[in-house]
């Protein structure tokens, strides 16, 4: 952590809407004049697309059908923690990008499934990154230590497949069958990188549909924000106005005393109200310590 170059992380898994997270932590960051250097989880992938399969082929003749993107030796956690430890002490850092598909690519100029070179980001009021290992904590690294703070975007898992195999399909061109085949590769690491960084943030937003998810699989439409329910966690809830957010989120209501659950559709609200104020205390703490 650093009173003069604070980090902001959030972590979820692939298809879990972090991204839809991270553009609403822009509006703020543009509501509020601040200057933020954004950093992706993918930048930080170990193998681009080609040595990935590569990668993955090798692991199963050796045994392991199980190697993903999840798993900690897929990604350059260490070059990613010095990234977070060398802005936490000077406010300056290097990042790349992983290119997705044939419009980043054009953006990029490089081919899909590559890194660009890396890069140097400039000065700014915070660091934010959005991906798979924000608060991961291994024998190896402990990225959790480094963030101010830590968010966690969760879908229920059923949910975060649909979310997953509407985007694969849709955005990517994969099969149904191809997409489930992902997913069953990745539940070993799953479980063992993914999940345990929710016991390390501060903040957990997990969306629950109120419609029929039990099979994932042939579900024809993403269930829609009006059709889910919203269940934030707070790690530690001294100093959240409870009552405040109550008043100011219609049908919202507690469920455990660091719980409040709020229509689906109010996931812009409830993060505008509830982030707004940490990311405040933050850029007030920096000012004070400059």
């Amino acid at each position: 952590m650093s009173t003069r170059h604070p980090i902001i992380s959030i972590t979820g898994s692939s298809g879990a809407g972090t991204t839809s997270v991270k553009n609403i932590f822009e509006q703020i960051f543009r509501r509020e004049q601040i200057e933020a250097a954004f950093i992706e989880g993918d930048a930080f992938h170990r193998y681009d697309r080609q040595a990935m399969k590569e990668k993955v082929a090798e692991e199963e003749r050796n045994g392991n059908p199980n190697f993903t993107h999840f798993n900690a030796e897929a990604n350059e956690l260490e070059i990613l923690e010095s990234v977070f430890e060398e802005y936490g002490r000077n406010g300056t850092g290097r990042t790349r990008t992983y290119v997705h598909d044939e419009q980043e690519a054009a953006r990029y100029d490089a081919p899909p499934g590559s890194f660009t070179k890396w890069r140097d980001f400039g000065p700014s009021d915070l660091l934010f990154y959005e991906g798979l290992h924000g608060c991961a904590v291994t024998d190896k690294v402990n990225l959790a230590r480094h963030a101010d703070l830590k968010i966690g975007v969760v879908p229920v898992i059923n949910l975060e497949w649909i979310q997953k195999i509407h985007r694969d399909r849709e955005a990517r061109g994969y099969s149904t069958e191809a997409v489930m085949d992902v997913i069953l590769r990745r539940m070993p690491d799953y479980v063992r990188y993914i999940t345990p960084q929710f016991t390390q943030t501060d903040i957990n937003f997990q969306r629950v549909p109120i419609v029929d998810t039990s099979n994932p699989f042939i579900a024809r439409w993403i269930p829609t924000p009006d059709e889910s329910m919203l269940v934030i966690r707070f790690a530690r809830p001294r100093g959240i106005d409870f009552p405040y957010l109550l008043s100011m989120i219609n049908n919202s209501f507690m469920s455990r005393a660091n719980s409040i659950v709020v229509p689906g559709n109010k996931l812009d609200l409830a993060m505008q109200l509830i982030l707004t104020p940490l990311i405040m205390q933050l850029i007030e703490r920096k000012t004070r310590a400059s």
